[in-house]
């Protein structure tokens, strides 16, 4: 028994996320019918998170174990052969059997990007947060600086999750602008349930001066209802994982 390391990129927009549902397709289920139809082998694959329906990966990982003698190297083209033109397969590497794509994660990178401009853009507008009002950058990327470090994030979580910590560290978040292009780049040892959606809402609220409390107050409180808006899932890639 062999276990295979994929990398995958996707555009997640018509999938209802990375875990297929009984009357919809996910990516995991769409890679593992085109490995199939490769092999005759039925396999699971087993990502390193389940990405929501909407949300892109630029850095998906994934593993499965098969018994087929297929070369590591011709994986990559045999599987996007038979994937949907919308998925990827840009990485494979055979390792060793203890490798778990979910449980040998030490840290995941996400990037979200936001256009801040009041008309839309085609080229963009499905990956991206289109917020059309003023945002006050300088006060965004100051008060994002309060979110690295370990705490409680049980106000930025969707209802739903039955995780028994709240408790996550963020390592790093960088905040950059490019003309009216907003991206923030969040790196931390796991995320919550739309975490990473519900931090973009809450900088975008505190860009309006929608919410006007230190952002380290907010995370301190736990109370979700002092966070801002889940921002959509259009704007959200899984950009890394990290072994």
């Amino acid at each position: 028994m062999r276990n295979i390391k994929i990398t995958v990129q996707y555009n997640g927009g018509r999938y209802c996320g990375w875990q297929s549902q009984p009357d919809s397709l996910g990516i995991q289920g769409a890679i593992e019918n085109a490995y199939y139809e490769i092999t005759k082998e039925k396999i699971k694959v087993i990502g390193s998170g389940r990405t929501d329906s909407g949300v892109h990966a630029l850095g998906q990982v994934a593993n499965f174990t098969t018994e087929s003698s297929i070369d590591v190297d011709k994986i990559p083209n045999a599987l996007n052969s038979k994937l949907p033109k919308d998925i990827s397969i840009v990485d494979v590497e055979e390792v060793d059997v203890d490798f778990h794509a979910r449980y040998s994660a030490k840290r995941k990178c996400y990037r979200y990007m936001i256009y801040n401009n009041r008309y839309r853009n085609p080229i963009v507008s499905g990956f991206s947060y289109q917020v059309k009002y003023d945002l006050d950058f300088d006060k965004m990327k100051i008060e994002s600086r309060s979110l690295i470090g370990t705490y409680d994030f049980k106000g930025f979580m969707s209802s739903g999750s039955q995780v028994k910590s709240t408790v996550r560290t963020i390592y790093d978040v960088r905040l950059h602008k490019n003309e009216d292009m907003i991206v923030l780049e969040i790196e931390g040892n796991g995320f919550l349930y739309n975490m990473a959606r519900i931090i973009v809402g809450t900088l975008v609220d505190i860009g309006r001066g929608r919410i006007t409390e230190p952002l380290s107050d907010v995370i301190e409180s736990k109370d979700r209802g002092r966070a801002g808006h889940t921002a959509p899932a259009c704007g959200l890639f899984l950009k890394k994982v990290f072994y």
